[in-house]
């Protein structure tokens, strides 16, 4: 068994870390806090400073990217804590693996493949397009070793408020009440579980298949807000679910008083138009399937807070 570090401890970081542990890893949780899930040695360390990072890593098989600054501050501090992270992999050897998303490719008419151009116009995605960049020509230089697990909205146990599908809509949803979604809650759409986001970055980082490109999480097939809430209700025993879009001048309202949902503005080409992610390539690639919906479903119900 090797040495995980784990840089964060949000919603992919608890998750990831729990599956290398049952998998019988030494993992290592660096937060700015020093607070991290039971099991685990826990360090506090600003993850912007290379040489800390460094120490903490060397040793380490694999360094796990699981930051996640804050959504209005990503053009600012995610350059110099991607550089620190990529220093400390090309410092140590240890494999650097990156939970990413899918906003590096812009907006697209055809389901979303890894060597789709990475054309986004917005901040949010030419931020996260670089990261990607800049590690890949420290993979192809030979200084260091990469990849990148990128998946789309995330839902399951422990997804947070700045997910569609998280602490804003499940809880909601299973009291019976009227649950604003942020986009067309008809336009197909492709969800990522959380625990197959772990799962897909703990093989990524001990197969060396997996390094030097990026990689699509696996996901169950494209399903509609509304699809998605109504098996959710099902499953629970609640009342059909009841999804309304804000008018609007109530969303104009809401951007205004609301950063996080000012910045969405960006992205909600994503809920506009079908959003359609092909995970084939991973699932051929390392005979990993994203978890049947109604089990995620069923673990998602379990774990959801009451309102």
């Amino acid at each position: 068994m090797g040495k995980h570090v784990i840089a964060g401890a949000g919603q992919v970081g608890k998750h990831l870390a729990g599956h290398l542990l049952a998998q019988g890893h030494q993992v290592v949780v660096v937060t700015r806090s020093g607070k991290g899930p039971a099991g685990v040695e826990s360090v506090a360390a600003d993850l912007t400073d290379r040489d800390r990072l460094a120490r903490i890593v060397k040793g380490a098989d694999a360094l796990h990217n699981c930051a996640g600054p804050a959504y209005p501050r990503w053009a600012q501090d995610w350059p110099p804590l991607a550089s620190a992270l990529l220093a400390a992999a090309e410092a140590t050897g240890a494999v650097l693996v990156t939970a990413g998303n899918l906003y590096a490719y812009g907006p697209v008419t055809t389901p979303m493949v890894e060597d789709l151009p990475l054309a986004a116009p917005g901040v949010k995605g030419r931020v996260r397009a670089k990261m990607w960049t800049d590690a890949l020509a420290a993979h192809q230089a030979g200084r260091a070793r990469v990849t990148e697990i990128r998946s789309s909205d995330y839902f399951g146990p422990g997804a947070s408020d700045q997910t569609p599908v998280g602490t804003r809509f499940v809880p909601s949803l299973l009291a019976g009440k009227s649950t604003s979604f942020l986009g067309d809650p008809d336009q197909p759409h492709s969800w990522t579980y959380l625990p197959d986001v772990a799962a897909a970055m703990a093989i990524a980082a001990t197969d060396e298949r997996a390094w030097g490109r990026a990689w699509h999480t696996p996901s169950n097939p494209a399903l509609s807000a509304r699809a998605l809430a109504g098996r959710l209700c099902e499953l629970a025993g609640a009342p059909a679910p009841r999804l309304n879009r804000p008018p609007a001048p109530i969303l104009f309202a809401l951007e205004l008083i609301n950063p996080v949902i000012r910045e969405l503005k960006e992205t909600r080409y994503q809920f506009d138009r079908p959003f359609v992610v092909d995970s084939s390539a991973f699932e051929n690639t390392f005979g990993m399937t994203a978890t049947p919906l109604d089990a995620a479903l069923k673990a998602t119900i379990a774990a959801a807070p009451t309102t």
